[in-house]
């Protein structure tokens, strides 16, 4: 292989880690939250942003798998458990 190709392959490489990270980014702050982060301990910082990152993942994964964009995916999820929830509470309301 040639320095020529080598540096090529090392470029293309490059620019598409950058690509993926550009869209990574928005995509994980909009959907999980992790900008709205109040943890004070960088510790608990840490684990919140990994989960974040785990969750951002299923959701890219899920989403790949049944043709359908992340938001779409995350809006169904969370519209049923919203029917689910005030159909039949899992909170019991008291009325004083």
């Amino acid at each position: 292989m040639t320095a020529l190709k080598t540096q090529r392959m090392r470029f293309k490489k490059r620019t598409l880690f950058v690509g993926k990270s550009r869209s990574f980014t928005p995509g994980l702050k909009q959907l999980t939250g992790i900008e709205a982060c109040q943890c004070r301990k960088a510790r608990i910082q840490r684990n919140h942003i990994a989960c974040a990152i785990l969750a951002w993942t299923h959701l890219n994964r899920l989403a790949a798998l049944t043709a359908q964009t992340i938001y779409q995916l995350k809006h169904q999820w969370l519209s049923g458990y919203l029917i689910k929830e005030l159909k039949h509470p899992s909170v019991p309301m008291q009325l004083v």
